[in-house]
C-alpha cells in the first residue's frame, strides 16, 4: 500500500514597482524641480515599457504622478528637455573631454545623448500618452499626493487623501481589483478600518521591526480583522538590490553620484571610464543570483514580496532595468513563480494579523515615522496637521483651492527631501509656500491657482 504524501505548494515571487513623483510640474528647474520628472520618465518610465508586459509585475502609479503627466504641455516640456537642453549639455561636455584627450568618455557621452534623443522620439510617438502606456500595466493606485497616512490628523483628511485617490485611478483606468500601495510604506492598525470603507482589498507593509529580519512569516500575508489583507515585504531579499552594499553599489556599475559639469554620468562607480557592456553583464551575473536566493527563501512555499521605488530602476540604478528583464529570463528558466499580487491573493491562507502586535511602521529609517516626523522636520509635519484641523473650522465644502493646497501641504516628499539634505532649500519652500497659500484659499475661497494646474482634477472624501 502506498501513502500519500502531500505535495508542498510552491512559493513564488512577487515583484512591486511603486511609482511616485512629487508635484513637481511647474515648480522650478534645475538643479531641483520638473527636471527631476523629465529625467524619470527618461530614464525609467521609458526603458520599463519594454519590460512590464513580459512578465506579471505589480506597478502602483500614484494619483500625482499621473496628474503631472497629463498636465497642459507637461509632456511638451519634457520634450523640449530631450531634444533642446540635454543635446545641447552633452555637446558641451564632449568638448571639454575632448580637447583633454579623454576619449572614453567621450564616447560614453555621445552613448548617452543617443539615448536622450531615443527617449524623447519615444515619448513623441506614444498613441495615447505615457500615463495610458504605464496604466496598461498599472493594477494598483495609491493615496492622492503620498501623505504618511499615519500622520494625518483626521479620518476627513485620511478619506480625502484615499478617496481622491482611488477615484483618479478608475477615472482614468477603469477597473481597480483594490490593491493601495501605502505611501511610504506607513501603515498603523487605525488606518485598516477607512481602508476598508474606500474598497481596499490589498496593500504592503514593512514589518522588519515585528518578526526579525529573514523570518519566514514575511512571506505570509496577514488578514486584519477590518478586512484589508496586509502583504509583508521581504527586507532581507529587498536588500540585495536597496541597500548600501547592495548590486548597484559594485564597481562596474554607472556612478549615480559622479557628475560631469553638465550634469552627466560617465564614470563607473570605482572612478573608472563607465564600460555599457560590461555593466550589462554583470547585471544578468546579479540577475541569477538574485533568483537564485529568492529560489532558496521560497523553496518550502510563501510568497517573497520585493517592492522598489520604480524611479530606482534606470534613473537611481541605471542598469536596474536591464537587472529586472535578466530577472524575469532566469525566473523562467529555472522554473520559478512570478506572480502578481491581486492574483496571489485569490490563492494566498492569510493568518490572522490579530495575533500580531502591529503597531505603526514604515519602510523608512528606523522602521518607523522619524523620517517624517521628527525635532528636523517638526515644522513640516506641524503645519500639515494644522491645516488639517484648521479645515474642520470651516464651511462645508471647504474651497476647492484649500482642499489642492492641504493635499499638496500633506505629501511625504517635503519632509523626505529635508531629512536627507539631498534637495537644499528647496522642500522647505515648497512646504511653506503651500501653507500659506492654503492659509489665504481658506479665509477668501478663489479658484484653482495655476500652480496647482493639474493637481486632484477630482476631489473625492471630504464632507461626502
Amino acid at each position: 500500500m502506498m501513502l500519500a504524501v502531500a505535495r508542498q505548494k510552491p512559493g513564488a515571487l512577487a515583484i512591486v514597482l511603486h511609482t511616485h513623483m512629487p508635484y513637481v510640474e511647474g515648480f522650478g528647474t534645475w538643479p531641483f524641480g520638473e527636471e527631476w520628472l523629465w529625467e524619470a520618465i527618461a530614464t525609467s518610465y521609458l526603458p520599463l515599457l519594454d519590460v512590464l508586459g513580459r512578465a506579471p509585475i505589480t506597478l502602483s502609479l500614484t494619483p500625482v504622478l499621473c496628474d503631472q503627466l497629463e498636465a497642459p504641455r507637461a509632456l511638451e516640456r519634457c520634450i523640449q528637455f530631450l531634444e533642446q537642453v540635454r543635446p545641447a549639455s552633452h555637446a558641451l561636455d564632449i568638448a571639454d573631454f575632448g580637447l583633454a584627450g579623454q576619449s572614453a568618455l567621450v564616447s560614453e557621452l555621445e552613448r548617452s545623448a543617443a539615448e536622450y534623443a531615443a527617449a524623447a522620439e519615444r515619448l513623441r510617438t506614444l498613441g495615447d500618452g505615457l500615463v495610458a502606456a504605464l496604466g496598461r500595466h498599472a493594477t494598483w493606485t495609491s493615496a492622492a499626493t503620498h501623505p504618511v497616512l499615519p500622520l494625518l490628523a483626521t479620518d476627513a483628511g485620511v478619506a480625502l487623501q484615499l478617496q481622491t485617490g482611488i477615484a483618479s485611478h478608475r477615472r482614468r483606468f477603469g477597473d481597480w481589483a483594490g490593491g493601495l500601495w501605502l505611501p511610504e510604506c506607513a501603515h498603523a492598525p487605525w488606518l485598516d478600518p477607512p481602508l476598508e470603507e474606500a474598497g481596499v482589498r490589498a496593500t504592503c507593509v514593512e514589518l522588519t521591526n515585528v518578526f526579525g529580519l529573514g523570518d519566514r512569516r514575511h512571506l505570509t500575508p496577514l488578514a486584519t480583522d477590518a478586512g484589508p489583507i496586509l502583504w509583508p515585504v521581504d527586507r532581507e531579499t529587498m536588500a540585495l538590490v536597496w541597500s548600501e552594499r547592495g548590486y548597484p553599489a559594485s564597481s562596474a556599475y554607472r556612478n549615480y553620484h559622479g557628475l560631469t559639469d553638465r550634469d552627466h554620468r560617465v564614470w563607473r562607480n570605482d572612478g573608472d571610464p563607465y564600460d555599457h557592456d560590461a555593466a550589462r553583464a554583470l547585471a544578468a551575473e546579479h540577475a541569477a543570483d538574485f533568483v537564485a536566493r529568492v529560489g532558496r527563501r521560497v523553496a518550502t512555499g510563501g510568497v517573497c514580496v520585493c517592492a522598489f521605488d520604480t524611479e530606482l530602476l534606470g534613473h537611481w540604478w541605471y542598469e536596474g532595468v536591464a537587472w529586472l528583464s535578466a530577472v524575469i529570463d532566469e525566473a523562467a528558466r529555472i522554473g520559478l513563480p512570478l506572480v502578481g499580487l491581486d492574483a496571489a491573493l485569490e490563492d494566498a491562507e492569510p493568518v490572522p494579523a490579530g495575533a500580531t502586535a502591529l503597531g505603526v511602521s514604515s519602510w523608512g529609517a528606523g522602521g518607523d515615522l522619524r523620517t517624517w516626523s521628527a525635532p528636523a522636520v517638526a515644522e513640516y509635519a506641524w503645519r500639515a496637521r494644522t491645516a488639517e484641523l484648521q479645515l474642520l473650522r470651516s464651511p462645508v465644502p471647504p474651497p476647492a483651492r484649500a482642499l489642492r493646497e492641504l493635499l499638496a501641504l500633506q505629501a511625504s516628499d517635503w519632509a523626505f527631501l529635508a531629512t536627507r539634505e539631498s534637495a537644499g532649500d528647496y522642500p522647505l519652500e515648497r512646504m511653506r509656500a503651500h501653507a500659506e497659500a492654503f492659509d489665504r484659499a481658506l479665509a477668501a475661497g478663489g479658484q484653482l491657482d495655476p500652480a496647482l494646474r493639474n493637481l486632484a482634477p477630482v476631489l473625492v472624501g471630504w464632507g461626502d
